[in-house]
């Protein structure tokens, strides 16, 4: 079996994603490898066992739903920052099943049904991640540490 692949070009990776490989843990495992703590990517492919949601403000949690079977993965939008000293992906995704009807929301995880092909921009930065109680997450600081 192939092995999930990697190509540097500059501040750029070209990701190939393997089938059954967890998305979020295989790409924020190059972030680690290739010490990118700042950065942004996005991607396309077919995907399954996805787990997306939508924050509720109110009760400050996630609303989540999983969805089993393959869908096409139509978008993948995300960013890279440091949160707790270790890369963190905050990612979106936009999902469509057999019947063309479409599903999106905050990715949490989702395995590489047929193919997964990401980009990473790396950004040098040190933008990081700081726990906002008003909203109950940790979001962007960008203020010099």
């Amino acid at each position: 079996m192939r092995q999930m692949e990697v190509r540097q070009s500059g501040q750029n990776y070209l990701v190939y994603v393997q089938k059954d490989e967890p998305v979020m843990e295989t790409l924020t495992s190059i972030c680690k490898k290739y010490e990118i703590v700042n950065g942004q990517i996005s991607g396309i492919g077919a995907v399954k066992d996805i787990e997306i949601g939508a924050y509720d403000l109110d009760s400050k949690i996630y609303l989540r739903k999983q969805y089993t079977e393959n869908h096409e993965l139509i978008s993948f939008q995300g960013n890279i920052t440091l949160k707790d000293g270790d890369p963190f992906i905050h990612a979106h995704i936009t999902i469509s099943n057999h019947e063309l009807h479409t599903l999106g929301g905050h990715l949490f995880e989702m395995k590489v049904a047929v193919v997964g092909e990401f980009i990473i921009r790396k950004i040098n930065s040190d933008a990081h991640r700081e726990l906002d109680d008003n909203i109950g997450l940790a979001v962007w600081c960008l203020e010099n540490k």
